[in-house]
């Protein structure tokens, strides 16, 4: 044998018990069970997001609701293509609706930021950039924190968004600045797109202005998707200066939305009003939704069972035998 065993630990020959400690060649000792070496330490704050990360479920966030509401939209821009007459229309509509109420602002607040590129600058930027990060970080942060509520949050966002995609496509609508020259509306964002990433199809970056539905003006979801950042923010924040910014948050893109020529103020009239719709609707619909999954689980969970048909084998029949009759 090429080692000895060591002295006082005797090796045994017995099935799945440790063999001990076995001298190797030239008098060096080996260690059979020595233990594994410990795995390099990962800091608490990244072992944590490590495990977050191996937990997430994209169908917690509902991520199949977003990709519909996205090709729906995507679909709205298919839709409304040759109708820019029409979606004109409708703009000129609102604007003499809007006359006929005393309720126009959209000139002089264009007007007024298109004069001063100290107001114009900053709202363009507000325009192009809050509408696409607020909101997702509401929706995370109404995850993360208010995991309760999430669901209620996500459908209703999901319902005001469909809504919204409705009447992009049952009324299209061209914004003021997409109006005939004789209206006097100026387009902000095209005067100001050198120092931004914008182009000429409103908050669309540069190069992917046919990605956008230039003929969604009615309602605004600017204004509507600000609301419902905001509600939320009101309701749920804990403390009274974000309560309070939750607040003025839809004001502030209310203002912008006109003063950049985008939207009017039906528009966001219309926005607000699908926001409150889906606020409405959101509860009966969870509700009709939960009954459902609760029928699929039930009709899961019960196969259906059909009993095996019995079939009588008399005796001496597996031996070819013939089963005797009275009547032999």
């Amino acid at each position: 044998m090429a080692g000895t065993i060591a002295r006082g630990e005797p090796r045994t020959n017995r099935i799945n018990e440790p063999v001990g400690r076995i001298d190797a060649v030239d008098g060096e000792s080996a260690d059979t069970t020595s233990p594994t070496p410990p795995a390099p330490s990962t800091p608490s704050g990244l072992r944590g997001l490590l495990a977050r990360l191996r937990r997430w479920n994209p169908r917690q966030w509902g991520l199949e609701l977003v990709l519909i509401v996205y090709a729906a939209y995507d679909g709205s821009r298919l839709l409304v293509h040759g109708k820019e007459h029409v979606a004109r229309q409708h703009g000129e509509l609102l604007l003499h609706t809007e006359r006929r109420l005393h309720l126009a602002p959209e000139h002089w607040l264009n007007q007024l930021f298109s004069a001063h590129a100290w107001l114009g600058v900053p709202a363009d930027f507000v325009y192009a950039s809050l509408h696409y990060v607020v909101t997702p970080l509401v929706l995370i942060w109404m995850f993360r924190s208010r995991r309760a509520h999430y669901g209620f949050a996500r459908t209703w966002l999901m319902l005001a968004t469909g809504l919204g995609l409705v009447g992009f496509v049952l009324f299209p609508t061209a914004p003021p600045r997409l109006l005939p020259e004789h209206h006097a509306f100026l387009d902000l964002m095209a005067q100001h797109a050198s120092l931004g990433w914008w182009g000429g199809s409103g908050s669309a970056p540069k190069g992917l202005g046919e990605m956008t539905n230039d003929f969604a003006a009615m309602p605004s979801l600017h204004f509507g998707w600000a609301l419902w950042c905001g509600l939320l923010m009101y309701r749920h924040a804990r403390r009274r200066w974000v309560r309070v910014l939750g607040l003025l948050y839809p004001v502030l893109i209310l203002v912008v939305v006109m003063g950049t020529a985008n939207h009017y103020l039906l528009d966001c009239v219309a926005g607000g009003a699908v926001v409150l719709a889906g606020l409405v609707l959101a509860g009966p619909v969870q509700r009709l939704a939960a009954r459902l999954s609760r029928r699929g689980r039930r009709s899961a969970a019960v196969p259906d069972y059909v009993p095996a048909q019995r079939t009588e084998h008399p005796a001496g029949a597996a031996s070819g035998q013939r089963e005797s009759s009275p009547l032999d």
